[in-house]
């Protein structure tokens, strides 16, 4: 996907230099303050409903924190259509300053509601917040490609969600803290009116965000365009897939956070404040999560981390039921008592461990849908999402509350959810198989290989071309699926084609077998129209023109099959090099490959170095295969 105009030239450094521009700082400090609002409004509501709910309706505390979390997302269900139209048709950044100026009258009624504990204050207020949440939801992510290149949108997203949670934490604690103090309404107040101020002043900053679709007419009928949106995302599969597992996600946070409170209550004995640590703990396992996505997906949009994710949600979230106890104690405990027994270290490990695996799985699908969503219509494909997450996190508070009154405990809510989870994710994964074969690549860059890319901007970033590569290895083009950014489609020798596992990759990524004429001659000729109409699609089309791996560690010339590939589909061609793969063990060095297991050593170090793209006219065998040893050097 091209990148905006106004976006800059890319520097080195990490993520973290982001903060210090202003083409993200102000942003991020406004979506911050409103998730620090949201928590601390939230939380204290929460906490008051699940130690006090007797004296503010005669619902059950149970049902009335799970029906506080439904009536915070029903407008991302209701009114996400428009949020998303609005987005793309006028300026972000004007829009998230009305947002945020909408903000303080909210504040300011629950404030009020909390001074004078009314119940139908408190909630109307909350039900508002979510109406701020879902107009300021398709600006937060469909703002960050106009003002981020693609190299940095993994790492942008990361940042988000780390401040988000990070967010939700401090917003936690501060308002389970104000909430316990003896004059807890005057201070809740003073401090949700503040912080609301403060977002508002911080949007004040944000950069101008043209608008992607101007002249787009405004639909106001919610349902019609509603069901628009949801036809227009499902046009693109993997997007829309994104989309449900990003839902899916929402789904299975929503159901364990809300049983939290009366988790820790009626479950562990818990106060206030051993709530307050248990959020907390999760929020810091989000926070980490998200930021480690960066190196972990080596600042690309690295899709192999969601099924990474999904394992981890699953496993925590059952070790959770475990470890939950039989019986709370006799009386209740504060968050010290509560940290002394070291069984409840396991439940904390838990919390945080599925934090940070959430990380994992939700930071590259939103990047994901980022980039490969529509410009035009990307705000309106985000509040598709927001639409499809409201509807799951409204059937997970439903789903509480009918399991609860089926006489079901929260750790079997939390069994339940796990086991779910697992369903969820091999039925996804099984429609896409892309996420498994990005696992697979992501699994092997990270334990065998550790591997260092120098050059791969000269890659393009959209459009076709030929990359040529010596081969050394079994593994040669997972390790450029794994340092593409792109989606690349191999050509590659048939026998290497079926070998199992790596087959399953290989066709999953739409490789192209060929043999040789002497071979078969019909597969040689269906591989060549292969070729010609995936560079007609503008595919990045990959070959190893020596046409075997080496059995010396030295290159074999060239083939002439680049020279007709060309001359039928005049594209540049990209000399690619791999480094540091010769003796390892998928080559062939000391015979057979994969045959002597003292060559598998872990993390051992290659590279791949990618040289400026040749014009049509220049490309000869000989010519290509220069190109690519001059890259490779002596280091083979």
């Amino acid at each position: 996907m091209s990148q905006p105009a106004t976006a800059p030239l890319a520097k080195s450094g990490s993520q973290y230099r982001l903060l210090r521009e202003r083409r993200f700082l102000p942003f991020f400090l406004t979506q911050f303050f409103g998730a620090f609002n949201d928590n601390v409004y939230k939380n204290a509501l929460i906490i008051m409903i699940a130690f006090h709910a007797t004296s503010l309706s005669t619902l059950s505390s149970g049902t009335l924190v799970n029906l506080c979390a439904g009536l915070f997302i029903l407008p991302f269900f209701l009114f996400s259509a428009t949020a998303g139209q609005l987005a793309d048709k006028y300026d972000k950044a004007r829009i998230i300053r009305y947002v945020k100026g909408f903000e303080i009258g909210i504040m300011a009624v629950g404030a009020i509601g909390f001074m004078q504990q009314d119940l139908v204050l408190l909630v109307g207020a909350l039900f508002m917040m979510g109406v701020h949440s879902t107009m300021f939801g398709p600006v937060k992510y469909s703002i960050l490609p106009q003002h981020l290149r693609l190299e940095e949108l993994v790492g942008g997203n990361g940042l988000v969600e780390m401040g988000t949670f990070t967010a939700i934490l401090i917003g936690t604690v501060l308002g389970g803290v104000l909430i316990a103090q003896q004059n807890s309404a005057v201070l809740v107040s003073i401090a949700v009116i503040a912080i609301a101020c403060a977002g508002y002043l911080t949007s004040r900053g944000v950069p101008s965000a043209p608008p992607a679709a101007p002249d787009l007419k405004i639909n106001w009928n919610p349902f019609t365009e509603t069901w628009a949106n949801l036809q227009f995302t499902r046009k693109i599969r993997t997007v829309f897939l994104s989309v449900l597992g990003i839902s899916w996600f929402w789904f299975y946070g929503a159901t364990l956070l809300a049983q939290f409170p009366n988790y820790c209550k009626d479950v562990l004995g818990g106060n206030e404040h051993v709530a307050t640590v248990m959020l907390t703990t999760f929020s810091i396992g989000v926070g980490a999560g998200s930021l480690w996505c960066e190196r972990l997906s080596g600042k690309k949009v690295e899709i192999g981390l969601v099924p990474f994710g999904s394992i981890g949600l699953t496993l925590f979230a059952l070790d959770l039921f475990f470890a939950s106890p039989s019986a709370a104690p006799a009386h209740q405990i504060g968050a010290a008592e509560f940290m002394a027994h070291a069984a409840n270290w396991r439940i904390l490990f838990d919390l945080l461990m599925i934090g940070l695996f959430g990380g994992f799985y939700i930071v590259p699908l939103y990047a994901l849908i980022q980039t490969r969503a529509e410009r035009s219509h990307q705000s309106r494909v985000i509040a598709g999402n927001n639409i499809l997450n409201a509807l799951f996190m409204v059937v997970s508070a439903l789903m509480a509350i009918v399991l609860l009154h089926a006489g079901l405990s929260i750790p079997h809510i939390f069994l339940v959810t796990a086991l779910l989870n697992a369903i969820v994710a091999i039925y996804i994964y099984s429609l896409v198989p892309e996420f498994l074969m990005r696992f697979l690549v992501w699994l092997l860059m990270h334990s065998i290989y550790r591997l260092d890319t120098s050059g791969t901007e000269n890659i393009p970033e959209k459009g076709a071309a030929v990359l040529v590569c010596n081969h050394v290895s079994f593994v040669d083009a997972l390790i450029i699926t794994a340092a593409c950014r792109r989606p690349v489609r191999f050509v590659m020798d048939h026998n290497i084609f079926r070998i199992p596992v790596l087959n399953f990759i290989f066709r999953t990524g739409k490789t192209i077998p060929i043999a040789s004429a002497r071979e078969d001659a019909r597969l040689l000729e269906k591989a060549y129209d292969d070729i010609a109409n995936a560079l007609r699609d503008g595919d990045l089309v990959c070959m190893f023109p020596e046409g075997r791996i080496t059995d010396t560690g030295e290159m074999y010339p060239f083939k002439s099959g680049i020279t007709r590939i060309i001359e039928r589909t005049p594209v540049p061609v990209v000399p690619l090099a791999l480094r540091g793969l010769w003796g390892s063990f998928f080559s062939r060095r000391g015979g057979k490959a994969m045959s002597n297991a003292a060559n598998l050593s872990p993390f051992k170090k290659i590279s791949l170095v990618a040289g400026n793209g040749v014009a049509p006219a220049k490309v000869t065998p000989e010519a290509m295969q220069g190109l690519v040893l001059a890259l490779r050097g002596d280091f083979k």
